[in-house]
């Protein structure tokens, strides 16, 4: 039975919230980042950014990086109420809606979040398909002019629950492994095909790191650029994020970084 009273659904967070902590802090977390000033809570972080990671994976940057000024995008349906409270209670900001289905709402508060903090989106929430990318993310990172950190992220042989994102449980005491792209520019101003080429580029992007992570964690192999990860709050994101950052890389070029092959036709603009 879904909680569905104020009470039922606050002692449901409550629960979820302590479960979450005490499970994943006893999992061995590394990262590779191609640039470590992404990461919010690095002391050279400056300039906010828009994660994106999918839907399934959705525990492991829950956990770690709370109290970031990072805030996350989460549907209105009511499957999503407990999500919101647990967010909340880890450090994130939430802001309810979506960037396009009844979104004027959501979008004027993301711009507004973005100003001064980060945003982050499972662009293939909240009912998939699997591993699809919605354009949603692009269109936000060209209409405020902020770059898009893609995030591959995988577990060590999880169990997987029969939802539509075939939802990731780690197993206690396993790895977990994030592979982190350089901070990806979007042009503002994309016609439907820019819009189109950026969507399907990131989202091949974000399909190839993710599984290399997944290949990582499970393998368990030593990574040159591989450093540990905690759960830790930034010292620096609160007032950083308002700072100019670098702009970001052309997806061109991250897409021949990380697939080693060439893209497709470039986009352009209206």
């Amino acid at each position: 039975m879904k909680p569905t009273t104020p009470f039922s659904i606050g002692a449901w967070s409550l629960a979820s919230t302590a479960v979450v902590r005490g499970w994943m802090s006893t999992l061995d977390c590394r990262a590779d980042f191609a640039d470590p000033e992404v990461d919010p809570v690095h002391p050279a972080y400056r300039g906010a950014k828009i994660y994106v990671f999918w839907h399934e994976n959705i525990l492991l940057p829950l956990f770690l990086r709370g109290h970031s000024n990072i805030s996350m995008l989460l549907s209105r349906h009511a499957d999503a109420h407990i999500l919101d409270r647990v967010a909340r209670m880890m450090g994130f900001g939430v802001v309810r809606g979506s960037t396009f289905r009844g979104g004027s709402t959501a979008l004027r508060e993301l711009a507004e979040r973005a100003r001064a903090g980060n945003l982050t989106i499972t662009p293939d929430g909240p009912r998939g398909p699997r591993r699809r990318l919605a354009p949603g993310c692009v269109y936000l990172a060209g209409t405020l002019g902020i770059p898009v950190v893609a995030m591959g992220l995988g577990y060590a042989r999880p169990w997987r629950l029969p939802t539509w994102d075939a939802f990731a449980i780690p197993r206690p005491y396993s790895r977990a492994r994030a592979i982190v792209s350089r901070a990806v520019s979007v042009p503002a101003g994309l016609d439907r095909d820019g819009i189109e080429w950026h969507r399907t580029g990131i989202e091949r992007l974000l399909i190839r790191l993710s599984d290399d992570a997944e290949a990582w964690a499970t393998d368990g192999t030593r990574r040159a650029n591989a450093v540990a990860v905690r759960r830790e709050p930034s010292r620096v994101a609160r007032w950083a994020a308002a700072v100019a950052g670098p702009a970001g890389v052309p997806l061109v070029e991250e897409l021949d970084r990380v697939c080693g092959s060439p893209a497709p036709r470039r986009a352009h603009a209206a």
